[in-house]
């Protein structure tokens, strides 16, 4: 699943941002739709994925949380959100895409849930560079990441566990679908000058679903 797979917004949602925001990882998580459709095309992995960006609804986020709709990401305001109405947004973009995960995942019982994002790799607003090629991200459930850390380790990437984001604080999506059912997850963030070109795209997504699918065994 890709939570942050579009930087689209309605015409009837005026952000006050410049056009070209919308191509930065404030908008978007940059690449993760193009690993997901070539896992889904080229692994048969299915896919969930998002339709709407985190600009508009954050649908990594939990609905009471005070940026499900931000007013500001990485040091930009985002003006038209001041005073927005969060409830029509969670009503209409928010609830149909949770509502619509929880059935396919009753519906389907996969042995493993891959929920894809991206991270930029200095944020604009300050802090220091961010080394890791990928990240492991886990909140109380750690079993799949471990497998994950340890297999992406054995390919010579540079493995973050619980970074560049902590899990403990950033795991909404994996809470509520995984953590509260008991079904296993490896949340994985990839670095997005890795993922910029349809080949890295390609590399990374082969690479993915190998490491899932030897997880998916070893939790067999």
């Amino acid at each position: 699943m890709v939570d942050h797979a579009s930087n689209f917004v309605p015409e009837d949602i005026v952000l006050g941002i410049p056009d070209g925001l919308l191509d930065t990882h404030i908008a978007v998580d940059i690449g993760t739709i193009g690993i997901a459709a070539r896992m889904a095309r080229r692994h048969d992995i299915p896919a969930h994925v998002a339709q709407i960006s985190r600009l508009v609804i954050d649908l990594h986020r939990e609905e009471d949380h005070p940026e499900v709709v931000p007013t500001t990401s990485d040091g930009h305001l985002i003006p038209g959100n001041i005073g927005a109405d969060v409830e029509a947004r969670l009503a209409q973009y928010h609830r149909p895409y949770h509502e619509a995960l929880g059935r396919w995942l009753d519906a389907a019982s996969p042995k493993l849930i891959v929920s894809l994002h991206s991270f930029t790799p200095k944020l604009e607003s300050g802090g220091e560079d961010r080394p890791w090629e990928v990240g492991l991200l886990y909140n109380q459930d750690d079993r799949a990441a471990r497998h994950a850390i340890r297999l992406f380790g054995e390919q010579g990437v540079t493995v973050g566990d619980n970074e560049p984001y902590s899990g403990k604080q950033f795991n909404a999506t994996m809470n509520r679908h995984a953590e509260a059912h008991g079904r296993h997850y490896c949340a994985i963030e990839v670095r997005q000058d890795l993922v910029a070109t349809r080949a890295d795209q390609a590399r990374w997504a082969t690479m993915i679903a190998d490491v899932a699918g030897r997880v998916a065994l070893a939790l067999d």
